[in-house]
């Protein structure tokens, strides 16, 4: 892992840091000799996170709920659990906006500070089965997007990652499919890849990642046709991955 100077250190935020895409930013950050403020809702995940990170790291943990951090649902709308559909507009969205709000006047006083927003591919498209999931990562984006350009000359950058298919819990807690078998899939990236590719974008003031050739070219390509017809080329790719699960 590349190391920084330490002339180079900041406080980071990271949520949703006891796993998966946090997990792996929290070690990017710590290698910079950044200090650490990590939240997620579990505190025993969370010190683990924070213990594997080394004696000389400067990490502070905050358990708290922001709803449950990094899940989906899967499975038409009409048929999902309204409770988890709304918990995910909280996570996705109102946290979001909330954090990036409290957190933005102190970064304007100072006249420096960077934004990184994790939104996906699912952004550029409608998401047939995953209808309320793709509709808040199209927030996340667009929001990210419109705050990069109202920010512009005042010292504060913000970065909107967008990864595809990543290997961490998120599917299997969204019930997609046989997790083994997409685990295994050549289209899944590492989270430790992704994650380093947010970081270089958010160190260099990028207004948006897409990591993976393949997942910038799929990203791309949705503007190039119909709504309708990306909605129907999602709607075959959740049939497909729903039927790795078997039988129900």
């Amino acid at each position: 892992m590349r190391r920084y100077s330490l002339a180079m250190a900041e406080t980071v935020l990271i949520t949703g840091a006891s796993g998966g895409l946090g997990e792996a930013f929290a070690r990017i950050f710590a290698a910079r000799g950044d200090a650490l403020v990590l939240t997620a809702r579990s505190a025993d995940r969370l010190a683990k996170v924070a213990g594997a990170l080394g004696a000389g790291v400067r990490v502070e943990t905050l358990p708290v709920d922001l709803s449950a951090a990094g899940f989906g649902t899967f499975g038409p709308f009409a048929e999902s659990d309204l409770d988890q559909e709304l918990a995910q507009i909280q996570l996705n969205v109102a946290a979001l906006t909330h954090l990036t709000q409290a957190l933005l006047a102190g970064m304007l006083r100072r006249g420096r500070g960077r934004i990184l927003n994790v939104a996906s591919t699912a952004a550029f498209q409608p998401g047939p089965m995953m209808a309320v999931y793709y509709a808040t990562k199209a927030y996340v984006l667009s929001f990210s997007e419109a705050l990069s350009n109202e920010l512009k000359g005042r010292g504060v950058t913000v970065t909107c990652l967008c990864p595809g298919p990543t290997r961490t819990g998120f599917m299997a807690r969204a019930k997609m499919g046989d997790p083994e078998v997409l685990a295994r899939s050549r289209v899944m990236m590492d989270p430790e890849a992704v994650a380093r590719k947010g970081v270089e974008g958010l160190m260099r003031g990028r207004r948006l990642v897409i990591p993976g050739f393949l997942n910038r070219m799929l990203a791309h390509s949705t503007r190039l046709g119909s709504r309708g017809l990306s909605a129907r080329v999602v709607r075959r790719l959740m049939t497909a991955i729903d039927a790795t699960r078997g039988p129900k």
